[in-house]
């Protein structure tokens, strides 16, 4: 009934933003800074080839540093979800119509970096759909959703560092269905980049996980 309400929501949002809405469009811009306060500096402490260059640069220790700034970051995302969630109830998703490009994007940033894509995902695909959000943000949203419900993903998107079964810990791609098709999908979703050049963005080596190595 929840997805139902939220699809109802989605598609009177679609309709009613014919007219561009400044106002949103400015708000949406903000939010999307915000977003991103952080978050660079977050990725260099999680990536290996940058942590120690960060951690000098911030003159702290590892824990002290991730949780100094997930901190900082988590109060922004807690506040940013409050006014997107808001928005959702009002216009549906803020898309092309309603507060054109990039703005457009930035609810789907906030949803990304939060506890709900379980919620809204159905919002985020519709959205998509209907071209008022780029696909490859829908794409990069399911491989999320799929990761935290410990499935394969599709795309591969998404990379993590953490245990493996034989007791290393290693930063890998999320292990991905039917991987031999996958730079294929990518494309087809509106990815530029191959899974091995997305790895190698995200700073790790690519290679073909098992999803039994992790589970």
């Amino acid at each position: 009934m929840k997805k139902v309400a939220l699809l109802f929501l989605l598609i009177a949002g679609l309709h009613a933003g014919a007219q561009t809405n400044p106002q949103l469009k400015h708000q949406l811009d903000s939010i999307m800074v915000l977003d991103q306060k952080y978050r660079d500096t977050l990725m260099q402490l999680m990536m290996p080839v940058t942590k120690d260059a960060m951690l000098r640069k911030l003159g702290m220790g590892p824990a002290q540093a991730n949780a100094h700034y997930w901190k900082l970051q988590g109060r922004i995302d807690s506040l940013n979800l409050i006014f997107i969630e808001n928005t959702f109830k009002q216009y549906g998703y803020p898309g092309k119509k309603l507060v054109g490009e990039p703005a457009n994007e930035s609810a789907w940033n906030v949803i990304q970096h939060s506890g709900k894509i379980a919620r809204y995902i159905t919002v985020i695909e519709t959205a998509a759909n209907h071209r008022e959000l780029p696909y490859r943000l829908y794409a990069m949203m399911l491989d999320r959703h799929l990761m935290d419900e410990g499935k394969e993903q599709i795309y591969g998107t998404q990379a993590t560092c953490r245990n493996l079964k034989n007791g290393k810990q290693d930063c890998f791609i999320w292990p991905v269905k039917n991987p031999s098709t996958v730079n294929a999908r990518r494309i087809n979703a509106g990815f530029t980049t191959t899974v091995e050049e997305n790895a190698k963005r995200l700073g790790v080596n690519y290679r073909v996980v098992n999803i039994k190595e992790v589970k």
